[in-house]
């Protein structure tokens, strides 16, 4: 009987830069492709620019206070 072959290495689209970017556990920066890609989306998250949206409750009053 043959051993079974690893399967082989996934490249996948950095999220932050869009190159190509091995998503296997030798690339510590996974899924960016390098440390910068990974700080710069970490960066953009403790600046608020990524937000997820909350949905509006229609029986909360903007003007009034609780």
């Amino acid at each position: 009987m043959t051993e079974a072959q690893p399967p082989a290495p996934r490249h996948i689209k950095c999220p932050s830069c869009g190159r190509p970017s091995l998503y296997a556990p030798e690339n510590r920066f996974r899924p960016f492709c390098s440390e910068r890609c990974k700080l710069h989306d970490l960066g953009a998250w403790a600046n608020e620019s990524f937000r997820l949206a909350s949905p509006e409750d229609p029986g909360l009053d903007a003007g009034s206070a609780s």
